[in-house]
């Protein structure tokens, strides 16, 4: 059952983060305005469609993303003013252990960190398909892919020299078929390959095939110069030239069938997208971290006042986003495992911020 001291304390803990979050994505809607402007301009967005489709889902996204820092400086900053306060020595005084000062710290952060997995697992997914979609609809740069390379199920090794996402079309379009035994059993050879509504429909434009293998080896044409041949491909030009936020999009089921898909292809990526997919889970559980090293570095009065706590706060701060960057350069461009890779910070962390908690009462 909550005491008067617990909902005292969760009361200013959310009051402070959702304030804090407010005024960031407020200041962050600004900035971005100002940047963006000019192009929703030139290309019509609807007032409507910037508002709802896509401000609206920016401050989700954005917000969900930013939380566990703004917990971090709102935990610093509302428990250095009850120190300053001289709140917190009476608590002590009390008779009360520190650990019971933590419990509705760590109630709040629960609640929090509850509402950011809800947000990642759930709700992010369907939020980032229509932001995205306003932003290729209105601002991205056209989408361009030199030397592609990758193997789709059913044997079917796949390469181009260039694709442009405005013209659906690849240049230089190569398909090799293997059997069972991994053998070359034809090569498709077209100088160009439309791919126009994203489906399964493709027209290949002066093209060649070529079968390998005794006593078949033989290279067919089409009857007329520059004919052109309409097939079916179990693959898209969209998923050969995707954004790598398209991860954004994906449920949890979606997103781990699309990284074992992308495995078989060989694709270069994988790491980025496990980064993705095990930091939806990580992320939410810094929120326990940050609460405790923020509430046992700020909880003792400071004769430099509340401002030496928070600069002592943002300086951890910054090294602990220092170690999320460094742990997935690691995994992307060293092969470190990438669950590791997101939870090492989260580990780390809570060990300093366990020695910090057992410091704070002296």
């Amino acid at each position: 059952m909550l005491k008067i001291i617990d909902r005292y304390i969760i009361k200013k803990y959310l009051i402070t983060f959702f304030f804090m979050l407010g005024v960031i994505m407020i200041l962050a809607m600004v900035f971005d305005l100002a940047e963006r402007l000019g192009e929703f301009i030139e290309k019509e967005a609807p007032v409507r469609a910037i508002i709802f489709d896509y401000y609206l889902n920016f401050v989700v996204y954005f917000g969900n993303l930013f939380s566990p820092l703004i917990v971090f400086v709102a935990v610093i900053w509302f428990t250095a003013k009850m120190a300053q306060n001289t709140e917190i020595i009476p608590m002590l005084n009390s008779g009360r252990p520190f650990r019971r000062i933590l419990r509705p710290y760590m109630i709040g952060a629960t609640i929090l960190m509850l509402i950011s997995l809800a947000l990642n697992h759930i709700v992010l997914p369907e939020s980032n398909k229509v932001r995205l979609q306003f932003e290729e609809d209105y601002y991205r740069n056209i989408r361009t892919v030199a030397d592609y390379f990758a193997e789709f199920p059913g044997k079917k090794v796949v390469y181009f020299d260039s694709y442009r996402s405005d013209k659906s079309r690849a240049l230089g379009f190569v398909m090799e078929n293997r059997n069972e035994n991994n053998e070359l059993v034809s090569i498709l050879k077209a100088n160009q390959a439309i791919n126009p509504d994203s489906t399964d429909n493709w027209r290949l434009i002066d093209y060649h095939i070529r079968y390998i293998g005794n006593p078949h080896d033989k290279i067919v044409y089409p009857p007329n110069s520059g004919q052109h041949l309409d097939t079916i491909l179990p693959f898209k030009l969209s998923e050969m030239a995707q954004r790598s936020t398209v991860v954004q999009t994906m449920g949890y089921n979606e997103l781990k069938e699309f990284i074992e898909l992308e495995k078989i292809k060989g694709s270069a990526d994988i790491a980025f997208y496990e980064i993705e997919f095990y930091q939806r889970t990580s992320f939410p559980f810094a929120t326990y971290v940050l609460t405790l090293i923020g509430m046992s570095v700020s909880s003792k009065k400071s004769r430099g006042g509340i401002g030496v706590n928070i600069a002592v706060g943002l300086f951890l701060a910054f090294i602990y986003i220092f170690a999320m960057k460094v742990t997935s350069v690691a995994a992307e461009n060293v092969g470190f495992p990438s669950m590791i890779a997101v939870w090492i910070p989260n580990i780390i962390f809570a060990v300093l911020g366990l020695i910090l908690y057992r410091m704070a009462p002296k």
